[in-house]
């Protein structure tokens, strides 16, 4: 069966959800019912709390009802007739005045005795719909259209597949998706919390995740500044007069924190560091021998996430960006995008994710006949697209193209990676920007002496650093590597008597660098083992008699249940190197 089939299924499916709600609980009122990516959902105002305990009611209820249903018969009704149908749902109504200012036709879809409001979309027959292969998922809240000021309704969740094996396969992925939910482990492994005190998207790390993130900024800024970066730092804040010479002012408005009054001035915790960055290149005048120039920064921006739409670390509202501005000359360009390319491609490699298998490159184009949301410049466009696009031919990364997912300064490279769910996540970007330099009168001398305008390539190596690290916790189950792991050594002293060559041996290592914990509790050498590889450390050492009188080790690597003895000396080396090569 096709995707459109399956889409088709999934929207029918919907309106099943719908029809088995009303009849169980009439003074419901339903508000839309979409297909999406696995399934399909619905969003209802209840009379009454409605819990999951209710799911596998209102499912029997769907298979009472499919069995009444054939096929969906179409009507088209006028703005006044369609209300009246609807007559006591005020959500249904704002969607009829929505289509009707759109000028498109008002359709109303039947099967069985429920009729709802629907462009369309079903399958030619419900018998097409196979009994096992789709269920009742879950309920949560939404806002109505997503909006945290409207009223909150109930979302009832539905999985659909083609067949019962495509379920079952999707329901054992899940289970394995919920024990490696980043934000499950960051709990358990004590990575980072949230606080409402503190405030909704605002993460606080903790001592072992502050050494993730930081093991993985030193890295980053290493790596940029060996390929010619030039890390800076600039403010959190800006003027908001900033933000209207670049335009994001207007564009992003909504999804920016509202401006701080400070003496006469408006100012704004920034949700991007272009404008800094482009404010620091104009503070002196340039040559062409100075570009490009690779202005880079672990930027801390600040964006207002609606509440529902925030996820963990995943989304938050306020995150480190690993950013760069790479002021250049147009004849560059393609030499620059192909090198923000490359180091994309590197630091993805060390953390573990492979091309055409865990992720592709999509090619975010603009909307010519959208000048509220694009930059009107038809030539500049095409320009900036077709450098983009010959890039990535001659790229061996799979890519594809995406319209109206561009910035609005320019189309972009989205590297786009795949979840613990097979679902893909926009994790690095490379941007054509022929916009800003407009915008700030951004200017080199030329070989012969005139001021030209340059383009600006903007990129992220690793995206934002909470977004990268939840990738990381879902990908590894937790199970960091040793450079990356916050705690790489656990000493297991199998007896008290053992303890003071233990805090000896805990000594040396750290004054050799690595990071080691001591367990030094009134428990059994099996239990300790135990709560070493729950708390997923790399190398757990026991240390007993034996290895007291030979200054041997016994180590115990993470996943594996036998136990080598290995010199001192060697597993130090060893260790270092797996750290210095992040293995």
């Amino acid at each position: 069966m096709s995707t459109s089939n399956l889409e088709a299924k999934r929207h029918s499916l919907s309106h099943l959800l719908a029809a088995a709600v009303l009849e169980m609980w009439p003074q419901a009122k339903p508000t839309l019912g979409p297909p999406v990516d696995n399934g399909f959902y619905y969003d209802f105002e209840f009379p009454t709390v409605v819990s999951e305990s209710d799911l596998p009611k209102i499912q029997n209820k769907m298979e009472e009802i499919i069995k009444t249903w054939n096929t969906f018969a179409r009507f088209e009704l006028s703005p006044q007739e369609a209300k009246a149908e609807f007559k006591n749902n005020e959500y249904k109504h704002e969607l009829i005045n929505g289509i009707a200012t759109e000028g498109a036709p008002i359709t109303i879809y039947q099967s069985g005795q429920f009729r709802d409001l629907c462009r369309g979309g079903h399958v030619e027959k419900m018998k097409d719909i196979k009994a096992d292969s789709w269920k009742l998922e879950r309920i949560a809240g939404a806002y109505w259209r997503g909006d945290e000021n409207n009223k909150m309704l109930t979302r009832i969740y539905g999985l659909a597949f083609d067949t019962k094996k495509e379920l079952d396969e999707y329901l054992k992925m899940i289970e394995e998706a919920k024990k490696r939910d980043h934000r499950k482990l960051g709990k358990e492994l004590d990575l980072f919390v949230f606080s409402e005190l503190v405030g909704k998207g605002l993460p606080l790390w903790t001592e072992k995740g502050s050494i993730i993130r930081r093991e993985l900024e030193r890295f980053i800024v290493d790596e940029e500044i060996r390929r010619g970066y030039h890390h800076i730092y600039t403010p959190d804040i800006a003027k908001l007069d900033l933000y209207k010479t670049s335009g994001h002012y207007p564009y992003y408005k909504d999804s920016m924190y509202a401006p701080i009054k400070i003496d006469e001035d408006e100012f704004m915790l920034r949700p991007m560091s272009c404008p800094h960055h482009f404010e620091l290149y104009k503070s002196q005048p340039r040559s062409y021998r100075q570009l490009p120039m690779r202005i880079a920064e672990l930027a801390k921006l600040y964006r207002y996430e609606q509440s529902g739409e925030l996820s963990g670390l995943l989304r938050v509202r306020s995150f480190c960006l690993a950013d760069a501005h790479i002021v250049a000359r147009s004849d560059q360009a393609e030499a620059e995008i192909n090198g923000a390319l490359d180091l994309i491609e590197y630091i993805a490699g060390i953390l573990g994710f492979k091309a055409n298998k865990d992720y592709r490159y999509r090619l975010s184009l603009g909307d010519r006949t959208d000048d509220q949301k694009y930059y009107k410049d038809d030539a500049a466009w095409e320009h900036a697209e077709g450098v983009l696009r010959n890039v990535l031919k001659n790229r061996a990364v799979e890519n594809y193209e995406a319209a109206g997912e561009a910035a609005f300064y320019g189309p972009k490279i989205d590297i786009q990676i795949k979840n613990v769910l097979g679902k893909e996540d926009t994790a690095f970007t490379v941007q054509y920007d022929f916009v800003m330099p407009k915008r700030f009168k951004l200017a080199f001398t030329a070989s012969d002496g005139r001021e030209e305008e340059p383009i600006v390539i903007h990129r992220s190596s690793v995206g934002a650093i909470e977004r990268t690290i939840a990738f990381l916790i879902e990908r590894c189950g937790g199970a960091f590597p040793a450079w990356l792991a916050p705690v790489q050594i656990k000493l297991l002293p199998v007896g008290s008597t053992h303890h003071d060559y233990c805090q000896k041996l805990k000594t040396e290592f750290l004054d050799h660098g690595f990071r080691v914990e001591l367990d030094d509790a009134n428990e059994t050498i099996g239990n300790k083992i135990r709560k070493a590889e729950g708390e997923k450390i790399p190398y757990s050492l026991v240390i007993g008699d034996k290895e007291i009188a030979s200054n041997n080790l016994a180590v115990r690597k993470r996943g594996q249940k036998e136990i080598s003895s290995l010199p001192k000396e060697k597993f130090m080396a060893e260790l270092k190197q797996e750290i210095e090569y992040k293995k």
